[in-house]
């Protein structure tokens, strides 16, 4: 943790010409399929050029930057993925050099069927030098993932360049023919305002950390006497809690008190999504010392903070332990590092670790690559709700000091591919000492340190309003209480939440020790299901479709935990099916999968599927249609090795509703498949 550096930073500048608001316009970030090409990987002129905003320069001419197709006739096609589905009214092609080859455009569904948006049976030479080719079109019934590229570069002369394919589910145009500068900077809709004397001092008030939900801020003071050291105390972790969301007010900062504070340089660089967990800079040690060469982790307990306890990375070391800076994401899978390491590019890297199987341990630091690293220290990560917007200091990309702060746009989950990073600009990076700046996942509000009329002359924490159009990239923050489905008791457990289209776990998150409460943090353009797990228990799931989020907002669900026992009855709520329909949901799959191991591994367990619908419609063919499912769901279950014997099933029609039948509010409540442990 540097105290001279910038650390953990938000904001959004304008960048290039991208005019649509974030939430509408995404750029291609994964590369399927292409039919030639002159380079791979990060050469110049590969396919993989395509991926991310437009950046191609100078436009008019061969750019390092964009894909160049070898000369193949009329046959040369690129495909290309996006990182979140949406229904699409535009798709956007950015020929930055010699335009005109592009034949034909396809639109790939999130089944992987193509629909045909363009067609060009004369593609030639236009009097352009380069151009972005927009076609809108009225939204369909699908939602798109992918954008097929056809191509006929025999009818163009010369080398035919595409720098970037997007889509939009807004018709105004995505870009413009000319590109903003890179200094255009964030521009805040209010002046910074001071936290004021109930969470600054006349004391250094530091690298603020805020909660997801914006609830708690957590950071350093230094050199206090109400440090657990006394006024010699190099710097202890603080916190405060929001009094009043409407007013902005902070209750009076409290000192977070042992074990995480101790007579050393104690800080607190990340916190969880959930609030549960805090990682910290240094190894505690049994004798009370602190041992700089690596990272510790500390949890809610009943009783307040345990004891922090060494972070397992494989291979983790730091060749300069007094400059270091980690940031755990929202996700809780992903620790991002800035250190000194042999395999770097030159002093401090951004690295990142994932988390391992066991939940426990991390993996091997991963170099970000060269294009967030330079022969320069890169520090202060900070990754957005999002996922995928990296925010950092660096030293190496130029700018208007020593050090400016940079975004840069991961296109894909090896962690190596990057956009440019850009500049943030004067507004951000100016002579005075402005630093530290993060945000909630609403994104209303950055908080960061400064000079600028702080108590007494020493640093203090500042609160900034952003505007509409520079804030993180939508995200829906859902809390509940994990309760004993019997008792309604809260109940200790993990949070696991996965896309339900791909079955892939996206994070993990811990329950309050005191409460059974809990916060997950949901990036939109997601159909998500989530659970809570916890031993003896069989979970209850539930889901969430943000795939069509444009707005902030936070939902509130209970979970349910069901005891292991026979006569239990679970409902699976994250089966499902075609209206009036029994065939089994792609999105079905992740529910049942967990089902078919929870058989595999009692293998003495045997339950009885039920199904159930709502009383609309003939009460006979609402029966069979109760019975086909439950059928259907057997049968996968079958399939995928678990004996017939095992599993029975029945229909129940509308005969046994759960819920009010008058609206479709709790109608739906009423169409579920529910599965009962009959013997143990």
């Amino acid at each position: 943790m540097r105290n001279k550096k910038l650390l953990l930073l938000v904001g959004l500048i304008g960048g290039l010409s991208v005019r649509v608001q974030a939430q509408h316009a995404i750029w291609a970030a994964k590369l399927v399929a292409v039919s030639s090409q002159k380079a791979e990987g990060k050469e110049a002129f590969s396919p993989e050029k395509v991926l991310g905003e437009p950046n191609a320069r100078p436009l008019g001419q061969v750019s390092n930057d964009a894909w160049i197709p070898r000369k193949e006739g009329n046959n040369e096609f690129i495909e290309v993925r996006f990182a979140k589905s949406l229904i699409a009214k535009q798709v956007t092609v950015v020929e930055n050099f010699n335009p005109g080859s592009v034949s034909k455009i396809e639109l790939v569904d999130t089944r992987g069927e193509k629909h045909q948006v363009y067609q060009n049976d004369n593609p030639g030479p236009i009097p352009e030098q380069f151009r972005s080719l927009q076609v809108t079109f009225a939204a369909g019934t699908y939602r798109t993932i992918g954008v097929v590229v056809s191509l006929n570069t025999k009818a163009v002369n010369g080398v035919n360049q595409i720098d970037a394919i997007g889509i939009a589910d807004v018709a105004e145009t995505m870009v413009k023919k000319e590109f903003k500068s890179e200094t255009d900077g964030v521009k805040f809709d209010s002046a910074m305002v001071n936290l004021g004397p109930n969470v600054n001092s006349k004391y250094v008030d530091t690298h603020p950390v805020i909660s997801p939900d914006g609830r708690t801020l957590f950071f350093a003071r230094q050199e206090s006497p109400q440090n657990v050291g006394g006024s010699n105390d190099v710097q202890d972790v603080w916190y405060s809690t929001l009094a009043n969301a409407s007013t902005k007010a902070w209750n009076p900062a409290k000192n977070i008190g042992s074990p995480i504070n101790t007579p050393g340089p104690n800080g607190l660089a990340s916190v969880s999504s959930d609030g549960n967990s805090a990682v910290l800079i240094n190894l505690y040690k049994e004798d009370g010392s602190l041992d700089p060469k690596g990272l510790s982790l500390s949890r809610r307990t009943r009783n307040g903070w345990s004891k922090p306890t060494k972070i397992e990375i494989d291979d983790f070391y730091n060749d300069d332990p007094d400059n270091v800076d980690y940031f755990l994401g929202t996700s809780g899978k992903v620790l991002l590092m800035a250190v000194d390491r042999k395999d770097g590019l030159g002093q401090q890297d951004l690295y990142v670790s994932l988390l391992k199987e066991d939940g426990k341990s991390w993996g091997r630091p991963i170099n970000l690559g060269a294009n967030i690293n330079t022969k320069k220290p890169e520090f202060a990560p900070f990754l957005a709700a999002d996922g995928k917007t990296l925010y950092f200091a660096s030293e190496g990309h130029g700018g208007y000091g020593k050090s400016d702060v940079f975004y840069s746009k991961r296109l894909d989950d090896t962690w190596k591919n990057w956009t440019k990073p850009r500049n943030l600009g004067p507004n951000v990076n100016s002579p005075d000492f402005d630093a530290y700046y993060v945000v909630s996942a609403a994104g209303e509000d950055a908080y960061l340190v400064s000079t600028r009329n702080g108590t007494a002359n020493s640093k203090d924490i500042f609160r900034i309003s952003l505007t509409p159009q520079f804030k993180p990239e939508v995200v829906t923050l859902v809390r509940g209480q994990v309760l004993d489905a019997a008792t309604k008791k809260p109940v200790n457990a993990v949070i696991k939440y996965e896309n339900l289209l791909t079955g892939e776990e996206i994070g993990v998150a811990e329950t309050n020790p005191v409460d059974g409460s809990y916060t997950i943090v949901l990036p939109s353009g997601v159909h998500y299901g989530y659970r809570a797990e916890a031993p003896e228990y069989l979970a209850e799931s539930d889901n969430l479709d943000v795939t069509d989020k444009e707005k902030y907002s936070e939902v509130k669900q209970d979970l349910y935990l069901v005891p292991f026992a026979v006569g239990q009855t679970i409902k699976l709520n994250n089966i499902f099916f075609s209206q009036s329909k029994y065939y089994l949901r792609e999105n079905s799959y992740p529910e049942l999968q967990r089902l078919i191991r929870t058989l595999k591994e009692y293998k003495t367990v045997e339950i009885k599927i039920e199904g159930h619908t709502d009383n609309q419609g003939d009460p006979a063919l609402n029966l069979k249609l109760s019975q086909d499912r439950v059928n259907e769901v057997k049968k996968y279950i079958v399939s995928k090795g678990i004996s017939s014997t095992r599993i029975t099933t029945e229909g129940f029609g509308d005969t046994k509703p759960i819920a009010s039948n008058d609206q479709e509010e709790t109608r739906k409540l009423n169409r579920r498949v529910e599965f009962r442990i009959t013997k143990k």
